[in-house]
């Protein structure tokens, strides 16, 4: 299959300290296909409405009323309205850098690949906001190699790069941080190889808005188990 765009959804929930850094790095991302950027802002309670406004050459698909749905459903919102061939997800903070795009992109246009994970264990850097979190990343890649008989360093990495055809053929569920784990498992039960890059990574803390917590760690665990038993 020939690949001739890149589909970049970014979830956004209050980010109104980051999100038109961050669309502006994505848009300067020079690539061998095209890209367009899906922005799915998911009923943000701050200034982001108002910034992705004034944003051009993006679309933004706002979540209808004012509960927040997770980044799940965000991202199952924008894969309803792309119009690329391979799909990556981008969080709205500053964490990942979208200049790997192309490092990821290479395998699939090349055929060599249908699944790439960006991993952050990879390489000679390993930063990370806390330990808890490398420590609790390290289980879930453990967990899943033992689960699904796959070999993989960054189980949560937000860099799944992935072609569409692939990601649709999931039946996805999931609402909030479960998608990652859902994705890992769905793809490795299809006996789809995940082919991993290392990538950059600059972590924030928590004072910085990081949103992730140990609960949804006990979630991303329960995932894993339960994709293994249903679909």
């Amino acid at each position: 299959m020939k690949s001739n765009k890149l589909s970049i959804i970014i979830p956004v929930y209050n980010e109104e300290k980051t999100i038109k850094e961050l669309v502006e790095k994505v848009k300067k991302v020079k690539l061998p296909i095209k890209k367009e950027i899906i922005v799915v802002d998911d009923c943000s309670k701050d200034r982001t409405p108002e910034i992705l406004k004034k944003i051009k050459g993006i679309k933004v698909v706002r979540h209808p009323g004012n509960k927040n749905l997770g980044k799940g459903n965000a991202i199952r919102t924008g894969l309803k309205n792309i119009t690329g061939d391979i799909v990556i997800a981008q969080d709205a903070d500053l964490e990942y850098n979208p200049e790997d795009y192309k490092k990821l992109v290479e395998p699939i246009i090349k055929g060599k690949a249908k699944v790439v994970y960006g991993s952050r264990n990879l390489g000679d850097k390993h930063e990370h906001s806390y330990l808890s979190y490398y420590i609790g990343g390290v289980f879930l890649s453990k967990l899943a190699n033992l689960i699904y008989g796959i070999k993989i360093t960054d189980e949560a990495t937000c860099y799944k790069m992935l072609r569409v055809d692939v990601i649709k053929s999931l039946n996805l569920k999931c609402e909030r941080f479960e998608f990652c784990p859902e994705v890992t498992a769905k793809v490795a039960k299809k006996g789809i190889e995940i082919l991993e890059i290392p990538i950059s990574y600059s972590p924030r803390k928590m004072t910085e808005g990081k949103k992730i917590r140990w609960k949804d760690g006990v979630e991303a665990i329960w995932t894993l188990i339960k994709y293994k038993f249903v679909d």
